[in-house]
């Protein structure tokens, strides 16, 4: 193989005219046409100067030339870097920078904000906007429709991906070829997927989930994509029936459940739903599935390593689980302290090793040696358990691991109790400083629409289900849980704006 990624992804699709995009409003983009376009912007990117190896750092709203991009630094060579389009100009800056970009492309609308930064960072810019208008595209539409890859091997980088960096600088993901590839073939494997499929895609793809995980199963396969800008409940109801499956986060299937339209006649053709990036709440899991007949499939992963587990296409789907680990990956529980494997049953560190493990973090040895060890392992910074099944519970963050009066309490355990109290939507558990304990546990509560909550009723509950050690010392009411962009808790910022409750 000559590329691998693209000899696998891209290379059978070049005469293919079947419909690859599905574009609300538009008329369908046939991988060929879609392959033409990645061709052409390929010449501009190798025209720019870019070699294999360089970093093209792209802050640009989801569209099919957006993704096309990402096809073209496949076919060039050139270390594919999407960042997150809500990300300050500080915060590009600082990706900008760190990667040692070449070429940064970015919406005519961020220009002004972005140029000054490339500019002191030795780097070039060029524009992509939603549309598929600016300077880039100007450029692509003077080059040919051909393309030769560049040779490369598997274990060649073809992303650099950031984390979140909510305990720190933002680390580098470098993901090789192999990575990718790898773990593409085994989704499309476990999850059933052929060109018969038509995936509803609604996620970003500036992350693992939407670029990866969605993108290179329909490649690797053939399979159609509806390709929605954004999740929009009017436009995913409308796009359904055209769909046989779908991707998205746990705030995706809420939508939808509030939306009387959601029904189980309009989801009856489909094949398979798929959830992951945050967890999905057992009740959310019960409710979807009574409504419409369908078990909603939970699988588990991070940008170090795409997907490490998935609950099964053809078997039980436990609810509150996150399935069994993948084929070719391994699966330990460790101890934080020793680092000794744990038995089944045991709350510890998730550690994971295989084909699809990443290859370290960009310019930082010493955090790749603490992070991955010798043997493959990479530490996840996970805490779960595993059942005499084989399936894994993922239970919290190591990070948000509470430690009051010498006890560890792990917020998942508590937050399982506060989402069964009458009128709790949902909650979400922390520890803040407090001068006798360490730490004190202390619950954020929201609210099902119309219901009032009575917190010590809640607290009196509680009680008969968790230790006194366990049990929260406060108890809020908030309008909504602060949230990433994929859907997760960011539990550090309820940290920061409890943090002086105690003091």
């Amino acid at each position: 193989m000559t590329n691998p990624l693209y000899d696998a992804l891209f290379a059978p699709h070049r005469h293919n005219d079947s419909p690859f995009l599905l574009l609300p409003g538009g008329a369908p983009l046939s991988f060929r046409a879609f392959l033409d376009l990645a061709a052409q912007y390929a010449h501009v990117i190798c025209a720019a100067g870019l070699r294999p190896g360089d970093r093209l750092a792209v802050q640009i709203n989801k569209s099919p030339q957006a993704l096309a991009v990402y096809a073209a630094a496949v076919q060039t060579g050139v270390i594919f870097l999407p960042l997150n389009t809500a990300y300050t100009p500080n915060e590009v800056d600082y990706f900008v920078e760190d990667s040692g970009a070449s070429l940064v492309l970015c919406d005519a609308s961020e220009l002004d904000a972005v140029a000054p930064i490339v500019s002191a960072n030795n780097a070039m810019v060029m524009t992509l906007n939603g549309d598929g208008s600016g300077s880039f595209a100007r450029e692509a539409t003077r080059q040919k429709t051909e393309f030769t890859p560049v040779k490369l091997a598997e274990n060649d980088l073809a992303a650099l991906l950031y984390t979140s960096g909510t305990t720190g600088r933002s680390k580098g993901a470098m993901l090789s070829q192999k990575n990718l590839l790898s773990n593409a073939k085994t989704l499309v494997a476990e999850w059933d997927f052929t060109c018969d499929d038509t995936l509803l895609h609604a996620l970003p793809i500036f992350h693992t989930h939407g670029l990866f995980v969605a993108t290179n199963t329909c490649l690797l396969t053939g399979a159609a994509m509806i390709f929605l800008p954004k999740f929009n409940t009017d436009q995913v109801i409308a796009a359904l029936p055209d769909a046989t499956t779908m991707m998205g986060v746990p705030t995706f299937y809420t939508r939808l459940l509030d939306d009387p339209r959601f029904t189980r006649n309009l989801t009856e053709h489909m094949r398979l739903f798929i959830s992951g990036s945050a967890p999905l709440l057992a009740e959310t899991h019960k409710a979807f599935g009574q409504r419409t007949g369908h078990r909603i499939l939970e699988r588990y992963g991070m940008t170090e390593t795409n997907m490490n587990t998935s609950n099964p296409y053809v078997g039980a789907r436990k609810p509150g689980t996150v399935g069994p680990a993948l084929p070719g990956v391994d699966l330990k529980i460790t101890d934080p302290e020793t680092g000794q494997p744990l038995p089944d049953g045991e709350i510890g560190i998730v550690e994971v090793r295989g084909d699809n493990v990443f290859q370290g973090y960009w310019q930082m040895p010493d955090k790749t040696a603490l992070e991955l060890r010798q043997d493959g392992y990479f530490i996840t910074g996970d805490l779960g358990q595993i059942d005499q099944e084989g399936y894994l519970t993922i239970v919290g963050r190591a990070k948000d691991l509470i430690i009051s009066g010498g006890y560890n309490i792990y917020p998942k355990e508590i937050e399982l109790v506060l989402d069964e109290q009458p009128g709790v939507l949902e909650s979400a558990v922390i520890g803040v400083p407090h001068g006798d304990f360490g730490e004190a546990v202390t619950g954020i509560l929201i609210a099902r629409p119309g219901e009032t909550l009575d917190l010590g009723a809640i607290l009196e509950n509680a009680a008969t289900h968790l230790a006194k050690f366990k049990l929260p010392k406060r108890l809020f009411v908030a309008d909504e849980l602060p949230r990433n962009t994929m859907g997760k808790v960011q539990k550090n910022t309820l940290r920061d704006r409890y943090s002086d409750l105690f003091a």
